[in-house]
């Protein structure tokens, strides 16, 4: 079978456990490794998911390097339950190459959209697909037009004008009144201050807004 060059897996897991993986291995839609131990972060950086055997996780080194990292996790397990492992997804053992296959494609389906859908916004997450702005366990529902108004300044080194986020957000010519801007921004800092206490994130300009 034809092997997806994009996907790089690691199997995590003991010398009988990566045996039975390798039987697998001409089957299976992408490129696997295998190790038996802890691997320098820069290594595991190279690998779009990992094939995890749920006893591997008994080694420190690997539980400490599977928590910190964002790829995928497909963890093998002899009963299905959750882990509490960021970005992680359950197979029962016995598994077949279907199941492998599938879980693969899926879960990284579905990384990758979890991934798009969050954007880093001055010490926050803001997240698009919960419409969340998160930070230290706290968070507020945004708005569509507040998601649209966080992500506009944050892409954007210098203070955007009033009129120019009427133009990008609402499509309203520029010769619009701008207090439509103003009052989502005076709205937004309200939020934010009563959540997080922070009155900065937004910034007045004499050119116009800046996170």
């Amino acid at each position: 079978m034809h092997q997806n060059q994009k996907f790089n897996v690691l199997c995590f897991g003991n010398r009988d456990f990566n045996t039975s993986i390798k039987e697998l291995k001409d089957y299976l839609n992408f490129r696997l490794e295998f190790t038996e131990e802890f691997l320098s972060y820069k290594h595991l950086s190279n690998f779009q998911a990992f094939l995890i055997d749920e006893r591997s996780l008994e080694n420190i080194d690997i539980k400490r390097a599977l928590l910190s990292l964002d790829q995928v996790k497909i963890i093998l397990q002899d009963q299905i339950k959750n882990l509490s492992i960021k970005n992680s997804f359950y197979l029962k053992i016995p598994i077949s190459v279907f199941e492998v296959n599938n879980a693969i494609s899926e879960s990284l389906s579905k990384s990758k959209f979890l991934l798009n859908s969050t954007v880093k916004v001055k010490g926050y997450i803001l997240d698009k697909n919960e419409r969340k702005l998160i930070k230290d366990n706290k968070s507020i529902i945004l708005t569509e037009k507040e998601i649209q108004l966080l992500e506009l300044l944050s892409s954007n080194k210098k203070a955007i004008s009033k009129k120019n986020i009427l133009k990008t957000i609402w499509q309203y010519s520029t010769d619009a009144d701008t207090h439509t801007v103003e009052t989502h921004v005076y709205r937004l800092r309200k939020k934010i201050k009563e959540v997080f206490d922070d009155k900065k994130i937004i910034i007045n300009e004499k050119e116009g807004y800046l996170l």
